[in-house]
């Protein structure tokens, strides 16, 4: 599963890799975890009729539409792409309301050889250190309060070479040439986005091992990605 990610690089690098309306200003974040607000960009109808992709904060951690207690639902940070359409925790996301999580960078725990070790945490990222989308969905809530809650998870597929290694799941990636299908609006197309829902090739991230500091959520900065000095996976 990848329970965390990063978003480093300016934003106007970002806007213009997605081709979104918003302009948003963000700090480079290095340490995304789940319950936080994440970024996602979407599709949507504006006003004049036309279809255009958004930018928009959701809280990381999918609440069904369904959900009425809260705090005694699981928390869904990642859902498994090759059975998503048949839960009904995602079906009507799949259909209705698909987006695209930005990242440049996400972690990995390799499982250790002994037990009692600890797991040796990775990063992986594009050669280039580029951005890249990975697929996800996102659902609307009203609470029992009457307050609006919107949330989302990213989908996960069977890990590629390069990452296998460290851990049998991978998040799906989107190429650019594929985002309009993974927005699109229309759910009676839905099942021309489920080909996207495949590994990234082989060569497309490079691991770095580091060190433990990013077992903290409460940690942050640019030290977490420092390079252990055995870059090799084992």
């Amino acid at each position: 599963m990848c329970g965390r990610y990063a978003i480093t690089l300016p934003p106007e690098a970002v806007r213009s890799y997605f081709d979104y309306v918003e302009q948003p200003n963000f700090p480079p974040r290095y340490n995304i975890a789940p319950t936080q607000p994440v970024p996602v960009v979407l599709a949507r109808r504006d006003g004049d009729g036309a279809v255009r992709r958004h930018f928009q904060l959701l809280r990381w951690g999918l609440l069904p539409g369904f959900v009425k207690e809260i705090a005694k639902f699981p928390l869904i940070i990642n859902a498994r792409s090759e059975s998503c359409a048949e839960k009904p925790s995602f079906r009507n996301a799949l259909r209705r309301r698909r987006c695209l999580f930005i990242m440049d960078g996400y972690y990995e725990w390799q499982a250790a050889p002994a037990a009692k070790m600890p797991k040796q945490p990775w990063l992986f990222q594009r050669p280039d250190r580029g951005v890249f989308a990975v697929a996800g969905l996102h659902e609307y809530l009203v609470t029992a309060d009457g307050s609006e809650l919107e949330t989302a998870c990213l989908l996960t597929t069977a890990a590629n070479a390069q990452v296998r290694p460290v851990h049998d799941r991978m998040p799906v990636v989107i190429a650019p040439p594929d985002f309009d299908t993974w927005l699109d609006l229309d759910e009676t197309r839905f099942e021309t986005a489920l080909p996207l829902l495949r590994p990234a090739a082989d060569d497309y991230f490079v691991a770095t091992r580091i060190g433990p500091a990013i077992n903290n959520a409460r940690h942050e900065g640019a030290v977490l990605q420092t390079p252990l000095k055995s870059p090799a996976i084992a």
